[in-house]
């Protein structure tokens, strides 16, 4: 018996995620998406994962590029969230970047990032499973974006807040 797809998104929004943008470079130009299926994987060595939809166009760069960057969002960041959740090319030019060991584009006001090289992909449904290897990464200070029952969310003196 299948379970209703719809059902399972309303009950897996009572888990609430941080936010981060993925960034690779792909035929030569930046790209990115938001995400909130990411996690860590293990300590050694050093991996992430991040979910990624088989359709999305972030699935073919990350294929080709081999490399990315997770970027942790701060509360602060909801409109770079929301730029990086629309589909279609991502514009890079109101977002401050650098780079450092993988090349691949980091935000610069992120609370945190780590940079990685793709370790393996792992199949799953209708979604892949990038595992990433860290080779570089820092965390700033600040509080992070959440996301909670399909809304943006903040955190105040240790508790959660809908936005």
């Amino acid at each position: 018996m299948a379970f209703d797809p719809m059902e399972q998104r309303r009950i897996m929004g009572c888990f609430a995620t941080g936010v981060t943008v993925v960034t690779t470079v792909a035929g030569g130009e930046y790209r990115g998406m938001t995400a909130n299926a990411v996690t860590s994987l293990s300590l050694d060595p050093p991996l992430v994962m991040v979910s990624v939809d088989k359709g999305a166009q972030m699935h073919a760069h990350l294929t080709e590029s081999r490399y990315f960057a997770v970027n942790i969002l701060s509360e602060d960041q909801e409109a770079v969230s929301a730029q990086f959740a629309r589909p279609g090319p991502k514009d890079f030019s109101n977002v401050a970047t650098t780079t450092f060991r993988t090349g691949a584009p980091v935000l610069t006001d992120a609370l945190g990032h780590v940079e990685c090289m793709l370790a393996d992909v792992l199949r799953a449904g209708d979604h892949d499973i990038f595992v990433g290897e860290i080779v570089a990464g820092d965390a700033g200070s600040g509080r992070p974006l959440l996301f909670y029952q399909g809304k943006y969310g903040r955190m105040w003196d240790g508790t959660a807040s809908q936005i």
